[in-house]
């Protein structure tokens, strides 16, 4: 059949012929329940309605403010394939459309028949599965290998940052049993958390980006985090390939826990003179970056068609998993150059403005002291107009308990050192930041991000480059929509500014 590229409904599928994802009888297989009524073919699954495709499974799980069995009817009628609902209420949808209804005496049986049914999907493929975590870097080092994986074989990807107790077992519940290559993305914010969810993957490989001061409200000390991300070693399958980050401080914790696991095999990648995958030169331009490095004794030189120091470091790790994989590492070092930012991760629009144009850098997904000092760095090697600026937009960076105002005022060295002209700030937390630069680097310390778009608006000239960052409930992203809307259009998107000299 036609070969067709299916994102929404399934994860991320490339290279995939059209086929049902599950049948009724291995539904019930999985889980235990009873479907009642004539499911529609399968080709998805879904906990949302507001994005449910016709054919996908949606599966009425319990969210935090709302219980999916109140969706149920909505989902059928927008022509789910069938609906997955506890035993006790199924009988009121009968009439509705076909639901499987699934036993359990849990809090949420419907989620642990999504975890079920994304064991069993694990269980009929063949495909080789990576899992990546790390305190910065997870989700667009899990999209850079998805990018290079996809050109080598039918791949199956986590959508967005869908790394949690219920976004793990519905990628899994997505991954097409033709799956070639799997790449997952596991997080947390407590110890412990990674580790039912490694469990559930049960990966060929595991990469660790690595290990940074992150939700540390929530841990002892930097090293309790580095046992917790060490966790995810713990579900490699016998024999499995643990990928490390040998420059960071914390290595040798992480070296343990994977010596302490069923990983046969250890890759390390980084700048250090005794990593497996070592990078000797990296030359970053506002636009791209360049890299030499030696991949287990192999010379190799990449372009990355991202920006940022950050970004070159963590696909030293991409290209180690590609070697622990198999796969061919030429291709994948070319694949590399046609890497573009996930949304919110550095994705550049142009804006035109009277006169001419500014840059905007989008990285409003999430913030953290490390990503927020990789993205100042970044910033900094854009080349501006003759009356340019680069001006950064900061919130408020969350979960870092009774550090959170030398953190934040921290920043300011970065600030210094890259050259940022103004900084705007939006969020108590980050009016620390502020307070501790000096008057000339001050733009407005804000309550909100909203507060920010029209002095934004206003104060933006041609030339300048603005980059917007912060935690994700600050909602930066509001000022990125904003500035847009105003300022640039579909044909005004381009890749990037021009390239500096480095």
């Amino acid at each position: 059949m036609k070969l067709v590229s299916i994102q929404a409904r399934t994860g991320q599928r490339r290279g995939y012929e059209m086929t049902d994802l599950w049948t009724p009888q291995a539904l019930e297989a999985a889980t235990g329940g009873r479907l009642v009524g004539a499911a529609r073919p399968i080709g998805g699954a879904s906990i949302d309605t507001r994005t449910l495709q016709p054919g996908d499974l949606f599966f009425a799980i319990r969210g935090e403010a709302r219980d999916g069995h109140d969706f149920v009817a909505a989902a059928l009628e927008r022509g789910a394939g069938a609906a997955v609902v506890g035993a006790a209420r199924a009988e009121e949808f009968y009439q509705s459309g076909p639901v499987l209804a699934v036993p359990g005496e849990g809090p949420d049986p419907v989620l642990d028949a999504m975890r079920a049914i994304g064991r069993a999907a694990r269980a009929r493929t063949g495909a080789q599965v990576v899992a990546v975590t790390g305190s910065v870097g997870k989700t667009g080092t899990k999209e850079a290998l998805r990018h290079v994986l996809a050109g080598q074989g039918p791949t199956h990807a986590s959508v967005a940052s869908y790394n949690n107790h219920w976004g793990v077992p519905l990628t899994l519940a997505r991954m097409p049993a033709e799956t070639r290559y799997g790449v997952f993305e596991i997080g947390m914010n407590h110890a412990h958390e990674i580790l039912p969810l490694t469990a559930e993957v049960r990966p060929d490989v595991a990469l660790i980006t690595t290990v940074e001061p992150v939700h540390i409200e929530h841990f002892p000390s930097l090293a309790a985090i580095a046992d917790a991300k060490g966790e995810i070693f713990s579900g490699l399958k016998p024999g499995g390939v643990a990928v490390i980050n040998r420059d960071n401080p914390n290595f040798s914790r992480l070296l343990a826990h994977a010596q302490a696991s069923p990983a046969g095999r250890v890759i390390t990648f980084g700048e250090h003179e005794a990593a497996d995958v070592r990078a000797l030169r990296i030359v970053v331009r506002p636009d791209l970056s360049v890299v030499d490095a030696v991949v287990m004794g192999q010379p190799v030189t990449y372009q990355l068609g991202t920006a940022g120091r950050h970004t070159a470091m963590n696909s030293l790790g991409v290209l180690a998993v590609i070697h622990a994989l198999g796969a061919d590492l030429a291709e994948a070092a070319l694949a590399l150059a046609r890497l573009s930012p996930p949304v919110g991760r550095g994705a550049r629009t142009a804006l035109h403005l009277p006169g001419g144009e500014a840059w905007l850098v989008d990285e409003s997904y999430n913030a953290n002291p490390a990503s927020a000092r990789a993205a100042l760095a970044t910033l900094a090697g854009i080349e501006t107009g003759p009356r340019g600026r680069r001006i950064a937009v900061l919130g408020d960076m969350l979960e870092l308990g009774p550090t959170s105002e030398t953190q934040h005022r921290g920043l300011a060295e970065a600030v210094e050192s890259h050259g940022i002209d103004l900084v705007f700030t939006a969020g108590t937390r980050m009016g620390h930041l502020f307070e501790a630069l000096p008057i000339g680097r001050r733009g407005i310390a804000a309550g909100a991000s909203d507060d920010l778009v029209e002095p934004l608006a206003k104060l933006l000239r041609p030339g300048d480059a603005l980059m917007v960052k912060g935690s994700n409930s600050m909602r930066m992203g509001r000022i990125v929509e904003a500035l847009k809307a105003r300022y640039a259009d579909a044909a005004a998107q381009r890749d990037s500014p021009r390239t500096a000299t480095p």
